[in-house]
């Protein structure tokens, strides 16, 4: 599918005489099309007949929330059809038929060198080098670019002609804070001197034994029972609350509860479908919600939330009032610490690192080259470092353990930042194919680093919460930021919706606050109690997701998105930030100790 902009959506309405000068409307039609999995033009169709149905609608942000409601949800299903179709016609093309054709031919040629080439055979003599290196010398090779040599990846890998010829190199795409004549670079000594730790104490119990699958139906409700008790109580104690009602029991009065959202089916939550579950507390029993009084509100499976309503028949709570939760604090250190006089350059990647057609790891040799000129103090890279969403990977055609394509990539980055002496910090993810799929996700294993390497690189787990130089880092390479998109609903609430799921995440006070997960989450719940929490409302939160890259304030944490460094075929995006821990002002209040941001493509 190709990349939805809103330039291509802006074409097609002009199209139609359609007049939508307002960035924020433009922005919202691409979300729609990435959720919905649709082309701009078909996006663009569906909303000429939903309008002209409407008299004319004009193209808004309210408008466009019920066209969502209204039309694209109910597509979704016959859209995953018609995609089926779509693929079974693909494979009669002619471009499908040739390509089909080279990897034929490429296979013979594995085929041909694995055999004893006849008399008068030149194939094999042709495509054998004259100096072949064997796999343990290429592993000793100092050079990034030929660790990451494709030969040793795949017998047909190629570099990526797309990534390749990409255009806008270097550009900034996202600004944030004071940027005017800010110099991107490290400290004098990068990386000396840099106080770096995780905040949740020692990661060890993460590579102990998990009960994923072998969970207790009633340990999983406990930690939900919990989650919807501490929430409570801070609600309780901020709004000056005397106490929750059960949810089931018939009132004439307004009553105040306390429960979890969920949905009465298996289906997408809508406004008609909100159910809400109390604790044990509280009975433990679920009522159906009625939100047609409410002017505003923004809700998801598993938020915890007090509402305010009627319940005059015990069997529907007429909500008339929600209560929004309250984030944590920010950190603040007891001891105390001198204000450095530079600030702290971090750079921050996610993977995918290798084009979609191709397993060569030119993007990331790109971003070594960035690390060595910009000099930064700390690299924060999150996975995944071996896609196992990548064709080539599905297909199985690498030559190499999926171990051993990691273990390199890793070499590479560590010997070709050697130089610079900048930190590195390692996050797995979910699709890394190497490691345990499994949230939150223990921190990867890298027993042959030497002990200068040890020194430079964190190995962290996924969600983790880190303290650089006394500023805290929230760090998750899971796409919460797309698997709540697709199931938040919200009426009149003005905001963006990434703001939106933003401030969810940090007043529910989870990394994950989604309940029940997406399919492709693994969720261990007794580790999720430990590990998957936020201890703090952190000053930086790294949450990169397939959606558009973004940096955003939220509630006084700034929230960044650095996008993908690849995404499919072309070039993607990676985040830098300054940071500066603040002294305390003399009224107290908090200083933001990010001074600059920039998303800018690789």
């Amino acid at each position: 599918m190709a990349l939805v902009t809103a330039e291509s959506l802006k074409s097609e309405l002009e199209m139609f005489d359609i007049p939508c000068q307002d960035d924020s409307v433009l922005d919202k039609m691409v979300e729609q099309c990435i959720c919905s999995r649709i082309q701009a033009d078909d996006m663009v169709l569906e909303w000429v007949a939903y309008s002209t149905t409407k008299n004319g609608l004009k193209l808004t942000m309210e408008a466009l929330e019920h066209f969502e409601h209204e039309v694209l949800n109910k597509k979704s299903k016959s859209k995953q059809s018609f995609r089926k179709e779509e693929t079974h016609n693909r494979t009669r093309d002619i471009h499908s038929l040739q390509d089909l054709i080279k990897a034929e031919e490429e296979e013979d040629n594995l085929l041909d060198a694995y055999s004893t080439p006849a008399k008068g055979s030149q194939k094999r003599a042709l495509t054998t080098p004259e100096h072949p290196h064997s796999k343990r010398s290429a592993a000793l090779l100092a050079s990034p670019g030929l660790l990451l040599s494709p030969a040793s990846f795949s017998p047909s890998a190629t570099p990526s002609q797309k990534y390749s010829q990409r255009g806008g190199k270097g550009e900034v795409v996202v600004t944030f804070g004071a940027v005017q004549g800010t110099r991107w670079v490290g400290r004098k000594a990068p990386g000396v001197g840099v106080q770096l730790e995780l905040l949740e104490g020692p990661e060890d119990s993460l590579r102990s034994s998990y009960k994923y699958m072998f969970q207790r139906l009633r340990d999983v409700r406990n930690v939900l029972t919990e989650k919807i008790e501490e929430l409570g109580e801070g609600l309780k104690s901020h709004f000056s609350i005397e106490e929750f009602s059960p949810v089931s029991l018939p009132a004439q009065d307004s009553i105040t509860v306390l429960g979890q959202v969920c949905c009465d089916s298996n289906g997408k939550l809508n406004a008609q479908s909100v159910l809400l579950e109390a604790g044990p507390e509280q009975g433990g029993q679920q009522v159906p919600v009625d939100l047609s009084e409410l002017r505003e509100y923004s809700l998801f499976p598993g938020q915890v939330v007090v509402m305010e309503g009627m319940n005059t028949t015990g069997r529907k709570l007429v909500a008339s009032k929600l209560y929004e939760g309250v984030p944590l604090p920010f950190y603040t250190s007891e001891i105390k610490m001198e204000t450095d006089d530079e600030p702290l350059n971090v750079l921050v990647a996610c993977g995918p690192y290798t084009p979609s057609d191709s397993l060569t790891f030119d993007p990331l040799l790109d971003l070594i080259n960035v690390i060595v000129r910009d000099r930064p103090d700390v690299c924060l890279l999150l996975g995944p470092f071996v896609d196992s969403k990548h064709e080539q990977i599905e297909k199985a055609q690498v030559t190499e353990t999926f171990e051993a394509i990691f273990t390199r990539c890793i070499e590479s980055i560590v010997d070709g930042t050697k130089s610079v002496g900048c930190r590195l910090v390692f996050v797995p993810s979910q699709r890394d194919i190497h490691h345990h799929f499994i949230y939150p996700q223990p921190p990867f294993t890298l027993p042959n680093l030497s002990k200068d390497q040890v020194q430079r690189v964190t190995l962290v787990p996924d969600p983790c919460t880190l303290l650089i130089d006394g500023v805290t880092f929230g760090l998750t390479s899971t796409d919460i930021l797309f698997h709540m998109g697709a199931e938040e609903i919200s009426c009149g609430t003005g905001s963006d919706r990434f703001s939106r799921i933003l401030k969810h995440m940090l007043t529910q006070r989870s990394y994950y606050p989604l309940y029940p997960p997406v399919e492709d989450v693994n969720m261990d719940y007794e580790k999720f109690q430990s590990f998957g929490q936020m201890p703090l409302t952190p000053d930086v939160l790294i949450i990169p997701s397939e959606l558009r890259y973004f940096v955003k304030d939220v509630v006084g944490c700034v929230c960044v998105n650095p996008g993908r460094l690849t995404k499919g075929q072309v070039g993607g995006t990676y985040g830098r930030l300054l940071i500066q821990r603040s002294a305390t002002s003399e009224d107290k209040k908090r200083a933001s100790p990010c001074l600059a941001a920039q998303v800018v493509k690789i």
